[in-house]
């Protein structure tokens, strides 16, 4: 009569140890696709937008500090919008200050929205997330910090003034990947 009990009681221990080793091994598949799927990547931030309005005067700034002076990198602007951005495009004013205080400005010009006016990036709620290309194939020459700054530049047509504030983009980030 007492050794079924024993029986019984080093069955659930192996089903115990057969659950336990599963969510292990569930756990490491998770962990290697994760890292995989970042292996390239070098920087990405992300910064929230106050009250979902981008201020035409608010430049959002990163710092990037680079000790790779050799690896070529590809630099993207990612932007997240909700259902609130009533334009099709997108105008920023992009900026890179280098360590020796070199500075490169670029007026930039992305289309948010397909000719039939669906957004375009990803996601499956309102927000959809772009991955916007900047530079491809850049290396940071020197050792030390750049500082990336981001200014939206949109204006209605015919309107001389930008827009005080734009509507709809809720998070802007830089992400910076190695180059294949």
């Amino acid at each position: 009569m007492g050794t079924g009990k024993v029986r019984k009681k080093r069955k659930n221990k192996v089903k115990r140890n057969y659950l336990s080793l599963g969510k292990i091994l569930l756990l490491f598949t998770l962990v290697i696709y994760m890292s995989s799927c970042t292996k390239g990547l070098v920087f990405n931030q992300f910064k929230p937008v106050e009250n979902n309005q981008w201020h035409k005067d608010s430049i959002i700034n990163f710092v990037i500090n680079s000790t790779d002076t050799i690896q070529k990198n590809n630099i993207f602007i990612t932007l997240r919008n909700n259902k609130d951005y009533e334009f099709s495009n997108l105008f920023l004013i992009v900026g890179i200050e280098f360590p020796n205080n070199y500075q490169i400005v670029d007026t930039l010009e992305y289309e948010m929205t397909t000719p039939e006016g669906r957004y375009l990036g990803t996601g499956i709620s309102d927000i959809k997330e772009n991955k916007l290309e900047y530079k491809t194939n850049v290396t940071f020459s020197l050792k030390g910090d750049y500082n990336i700054s981001i200014q939206q530049a949109m204006r209605k047509t015919r309107d001389v003034d930008g827009l005080s504030y734009l509507d709809g983009i809720t998070d802007v980030g830089v992400q910076i990947e190695k180059a294949k």
